[in-house]
C-alpha cells in the first residue's frame, strides 16, 4: 500500500522568538517493511543553518537553526511511503518467550536492529514491579512469545481508557498505569515497561496511522496525529514484530514508521530550544491517505511537494 503523508505543526508565540534550534524526526524510515519513495521538509521562517544526519537508532534527524525574529513557526513534512509488511500468521509457531529472553541477553550484536539496546529501563519506560506483575498473566511458562504478546496487547486495550485529557507528554508511566487511562504514548510506555520487566527487548515506535480506514472497518484511535506503538524482538527467525496496544492490533500495513528508540524521548517528532518570553500555542495537522493509483503521486501530494521544493 502506498500512502501520501502530510504533517504540519504550527507554533504561534505571544512574543517574538529571536532564536530557535529544533531537531526534526519527521522523515519516515526505509525498513524491511516500508520504502520511502519521496520526502521533503519545509520550515518557515527559513533556517539559517541545517544539518541532516542519522541518529543512534537509525532515525533520520534534521537540525534547523532559526535566527530571524518570528511569532509563528511552521514545520511541514510530506512523504510518499510504500508499506509492505509481511503478514504475521500462526502465533503459536513462535519460540517460547523464555527462549527469546535468553537469546536477547546472549546477543553480541550492537547494531540499531539488535535487541541489546532495548532490554533495560529507560527514562520514560522504567521497569515498574506492578506493571511487570500485570504482564505475567499473559506470559505463563513456555508460552509462544507471539501469543503472549498479542494477549497482553489486547488486555491493555480492554483495561485502559483512551483519554486525551488524562495525561500529558511528561506523565510518568506508573501514574498512567495507576490511572488506567491515557493516550498512545502512555499505552506504549506501559507495554514496553511490562515486556522489559520480563526481560524481553521492546522498542518505542513513532509513526502514523492511515487516516481513512478500509471500507467497513472502524477508524483507529490515534489517526490524524502522530501515533506510537511497540516493537518486540521475537527471536532470530521472527525478528521485530509490532504491537499496537491502543487499538489491540498486530502492526501490518496501516502503520507508517517515523523513528524507533527506547522511549518517546529518543523519537519525539520535534524538540529543541528557543529564546522568548510569553506563552505559545501549538496546532498539529496530520493526513495519511492511501493512494488510489500506486503508480503516481496524488495531485494533493504534488501540490504540496512543489511548495516544499
Amino acid at each position: 500500500m502506498i500512502y501520501s503523508v502530510f504533517h504540519r505543526t504550527t507554533y504561534a508565540y505571544e512574543d517574538a522568538v529571536t532564536f530557535a534550534r529544533c531537531v526534526l524526526r519527521l522523515t519516515p524510515r526505509t525498513t524491511a517493511s516500508q520504502t520511502v519513495l519521496q520526502s521533503a521538509i519545509t520550515v518557515i521562517p527559513r533556517p539559517s543553518q541545517t544539518l541532516e544526519r542519522a541518529g543512534p537508532f537509525g532515525e533520520r534527524m534534521l537540525t534547523v537553526t532559526i535566527e530571524e525574529p518570528h511569532t509563528t513557526l511552521v514545520i511541514e513534512a510530506i512523504a510518499r511511503v510504500d508499506v509492505h509488511a509481511a503478514p504475521v500468521t500462526d502465533l503459536a509457531d513462535s519460540p517460547p518467550w523464555e527462549a527469546v529472553r535468553t537469546a536477547s541477553f546472549a546477543t553480541i550484536d550492537i547494531s540499531p536492529e539488535s535487541p541489546a539496546a532495548y532490554l533495560y529501563s529507560s527514562t520514560r519506560a522504567p521497569v515498574v514491579p506492578a506493571i511487570t506483575d500485570y504482564a505475567r498473566q499473559s506470559f505463563p511458562p513456555g508460552r509462544p512469545i507471539l501469543e503472549a504478546a498479542f494477549e497482553l496487547t489486547r488486555r491493555l486495550t480492554a483495561d485502559f481508557i483512551y483519554d486525551a485529557e488524562a495525561t500529558d507528554v511528561g506523565t510518568p508511566v506508573d501514574a498512567a498505569f495507576a490511572a488506567r487511562r491515557g493516550v498512545c504514548q502512555d499505552f506504549t510506555h506501559i507495554m514496553i515497561s511490562a515486556l522489559r520487566g520480563l526481560g524481553l527487548p521492546a522498542s518505542y515506535v513513532s509513526g502514523y496511522l492511515r487516516t481513512i480506514p478500509p471500507p467497513g472497518k472502524p477508524r483507529l484511535e490515534g489517526a490524524d496525529a502522530t501515533h506510537a506503538w511497540v516493537d518486540l524482538w521475537c527471536g532470530d527467525v521472527r525478528g521485530w514484530i509490532g504491537f499496537d496496544p491502543t487499538n489491540a492490533l498486530i502492526v501490518q500495513n496501516d502503520h507508517i514508521v517515523l523513528a524507533i528508540g527506547r522511549d518517546y524521548a529518543d523519537v519525539a517528532p520535534i524538540d529543541g530550544v528557543l529564546l522568548a518570553s510569553g506563552d505559545q500555542a501549538i496546532k498539529v495537522e496530520v493526513d495519511v491517505v492511501p493512494e488510489p493509483d500506486a503508480l503516481a503521486a496524488t495531485p494533493a501530494f504534488e501540490a504540496r511537494a512543489s511548495r516544499s521544493a
